[in-house]
């Protein structure tokens, strides 16, 4: 089959980009408003920017009058938000966090998990999730959308602080298959990490990566 979106009809039941674009990782966002409650929510388009320094991003659909989702909001008007991990075992807690609950209720008391607070900023993380990411607002890029999604809201934060539970670290490497994290196929399908491979580009020391990173804890250290 071919289309062209906004063109010409791919005459599916159901639109084909997200179910293409697989796996995505799960943006499970804490945040907090100006009064202090906290919001939790989960969006399927994530991912990091950058690693040094680190950046992440999430977006969020606003809706056809303009309005936009509570983390968008709390992020922009307190400029901090936490990525935590979403995993096999919370699941069950990411998709309740996942309803469209009236704004300032609390997803954290709904879903079931324990707030833990941050170091560096003022919003409360998922205490079971195995990672979380402390990360201070940048900026966010509006880009058009059609009805009934309205346009979409890129909000890019820099991670400030990073928390991985030590029971999921093997041999100095984040163990996959201790954290088995979950991730966003199409419809209304996931997919769970359990299996890996490596693979070196020929030519190429398999250490060089990992080498830099040790050169920039080094550093630190220094």
């Amino acid at each position: 089959m071919y289309y062209q979106p906004g063109v010409t009809e791919h005459n599916l039941p159901y639109n084909p980009v997200k179910a293409c674009i697989v796996p995505r990782p799960i943006g499970w966002i804490s945040t907090k408003n100006k009064r202090g409650q906290a919001n939790l929510a989960p969006y399927s388009q994530f991912n990091n920017l950058t690693f040094d320094p680190p950046y992440v991003m999430f977006s969020s659909n606003q809706t056809d009058s303009g309005e936009r989702k509570d983390t968008v909001i709390n992020a922009e008007t307190t400029g901090q938000f936490v990525w935590n991990l979403a995993t096999w075992d919370l699941r069950h807690a990411v998709n309740i966090s996942a309803q469209p609950f009236p704004y300032g209720v609390d997803e954290f008391d709904h879903a079931g998990v324990t707030k833990e607070p941050a170091t560096t900023i003022d919003v409360p993380m998922v205490a079971e999730s195995p990672v979380k990411f402390e990360c201070r607002y940048h900026s966010t890029v509006r880009l058009p959308g059609n009805p009934p999604m309205g346009s979409v809201d890129i909000v890019i934060g820099r991670v400030v602080a990073v928390h991985i539970k030590d029971e999921v670290i093997t041999d100095g490497r984040l163990d996959i298959r201790k954290t088995l994290p979950i991730a966003r196929c199409g419809y209304y399908e996931y997919t769970v990490i359990r299996e890996t491979f490596d693979m070196v580009i020929p030519g190429m020391d398999g250490n060089a990566e990992k080498g830099q990173d040790m050169r920039k804890t080094a550093k630190a250290v220094e």
